[in-house]
């Protein structure tokens, strides 16, 4: 098979089919399903690679820095690499009925947004992919901050009613699941901090030039108030005495559902601006969503 015929539709249709043969375990208990979920999950994590290489190789640039396409992808990249190290380590913990529809989303939402990389991005190069690194890790842990304050949840909520645990949903007990969800919060949004002072630093540097930007944008200012809430949250969990592990995941639930809403919507409403149609990183030119 020629790398060029790896498209997002293998991917994405391995990606459903695992998610399907995980829901099919509150039908019937069946190992032969769960290890096809893995290899099927593995075989798009395989496709995936692939393409994003293949990507790479086009754009003689590090996926990060090709597009706004890419780097989504790379998010979703990274979530898949978590699900298969986490079903490897314990295949009964139910991981992938809240990680693979987040990953679905990531990989279906790349679809839309550009896959025009900028000619001259070589001319920050070293600090748009520092940038871009930043980003991409913090987000990543906001998403498996929003995991884990689901299951979290969900477990609290079961406990509560005092109802048997489901053969298929295996999760984690609320102590661990509350101290996984306090250090991805805590280690995330220094994260996203650095990724918005190397933003900041960029902009400053291209000031005059013609490849200004101009900070008073949706994108910007969206990121902005993102960032703000993501940051109070940090600071709660780090004085708070009292918070109870079902107030700090309804509140993650809520700061890191904002940021994922934020970043899908810059993609649709933003135009003209440096993170414009997607999370189009400074010095990135798209050309619009792709159909």
């Amino acid at each position: 098979m020629q790398l060029t015929n790896v498209t997002i539709l293998c991917f994405f249709a391995s990606y459903t089919a695992a998610l399907v043969l995980e829901l099919t375990q509150f039908i019937r208990q069946s190992q032969v399903m769960r290890w096809s979920a893995l290899g099927i999950s593995a075989a798009g994590f395989l496709a995936q690679t692939i393409y994003l290489v293949e990507r790479s190789r086009q754009t003689a640039l590090p996926p990060l820095l090709a597009s706004s396409h890419d780097w989504l992808l790379v998010s979703a990249w990274l979530a898949i690499v978590f699900y298969l190290g986490i079903k490897f380590w314990d295949r009964s913990l139910s991981i992938g009925l809240f990680i693979l529809p987040l990953v679905l989303l990531l990989v279906g939402s790349s679809r839309f947004a550009s896959t025009t990389p900028n000619p001259d991005i070589k001319i920050a190069y070293e600090w748009t992919m520092i940038h871009a690194s930043f980003w991409v890790f913090g987000i990543f842990g906001v998403i498996l901050s929003l995991v884990m304050s689901m299951m979290y949840l969900l477990q609290h909520s079961r406990l509560k009613h005092k109802k048997a645990q489901l053969p298929a949903l295996h999760l984690l007990s609320l102590e661990r699941l509350n101290k996984i969800n306090w250090w991805l919060i805590v280690v995330s949004v220094p994260l996203l901090t650095l990724g918005m002072v190397t933003g900041l630093w960029m902009s400053y540097l291209r000031a005059g030039s013609d490849q200004a930007v101009n900070l008073a944008n949706f994108g910007f200012i969206a990121f902005g108030l993102v960032w703000v809430a993501m940051t109070f949250l940090f600071g709660w969990l780090l004085v708070s005495k009292n918070a109870t592990g079902r107030l700090v995941a309804w509140r993650t639930i809520l700061a890191c559902g904002f940021l994922l809403v934020t970043l899908l919507a810059i993609r649709f409403l933003s135009a003209d601006n440096i993170h414009s149609l997607g999370v189009q990183l400074p010095g990135i030119i798209v050309d619009g969503p792709k159909t």
